[in-house]
């Protein structure tokens, strides 16, 4: 019994983080603003850009606001959570990494929206919520690779770079906890850039070229 009341925790805080993760509030904005399903704009992906695209900046700025905040909420109950476990036992594992877990769920919720059938965006948006609760250093580092990108026109190679320092990066900052805060981050958003919202098998390139294209630069060699 103990046991259950130490997984209760994480479970319901994991829980808590995939569904607010999994608010699609950039498709809200582009159904109500503009009539369009992001699904069939641009590259499919349930983001930002495409719902500047079809909408323009204010639909952009209300539900880029809401997007990051929803990241926010399960670190947030995370970092406010007890953890109090023993170090050496499983469940006192997993309460010390508790913001960490919060951080993969929220992203994943956005990333494979039950909303959406599954589709969603990339993640960068829930993590820079996350990242603002639990290391703000992962959040400067996101937004640099973001920024980078649009200056340079380059955006799936900067935030691929981004997401990948994020480990090397917290890791020196805050050791084996930022290594898996880190981790925990980047390997939804890394998951979603291949996998995407169309199956990998769906077009006549082969599967290792579509898997290159999409981890390298976020689009389909169909669409460069």
């Amino acid at each position: 019994m103990k046991a259950l009341q130490d997984l209760g925790t994480p479970v319901a805080v994991a829980a808590v983080s995939f569904l607010a993760g999994s608010i699609p509030f950039s498709q809200l904005a582009a159904r109500r603003f503009a009539g369009a399903d992001l699904r069939t704009v641009g590259n499919g992906t349930v983001s930002g850009t495409g719902l500047y695209d079809v909408a323009g900046f204010w639909p952009l700025a209300a539900a880029g606001i809401l997007e990051v905040a929803k990241g926010a909420v399960g670190p947030a109950l995370a970092h406010r959570a007890a953890l109090g476990a023993a170090q050496d036992r499983p469940i006192g594992c997993v309460r010390s990494h508790l913001g960490a877990l919060a951080a993969c769920t929220a992203i994943a919720g956005h990333d494979w929206s039950p909303w959406l059938r599954g589709a969603g965006g990339r993640g960068l948006s829930p993590a820079l919520g996350a990242t603002m609760v639990l290391a703000p250093e992962g959040t400067a580092v996101l937004v640099l690779g973001m920024a980078t990108g649009r200056l340079l026109r380059q955006s799936g190679i900067a935030t691929l770079l981004a997401s990948l320092a994020l480990p090397l990066v917290l890791g020196l900052r805050r050791g084996a906890s930022g290594i898996v805060l880190g981790l925990c981050v980047c390997a939804p958003i890394l998951a979603k850039r291949v996998l995407g919202n169309s199956p990998l098998r769906s077009a006549p390139e082969s599967v290792a070229s579509r898997v290159r294209s999409r981890l390298l630069f976020d689009r389909d060699p169909a669409r460069a």
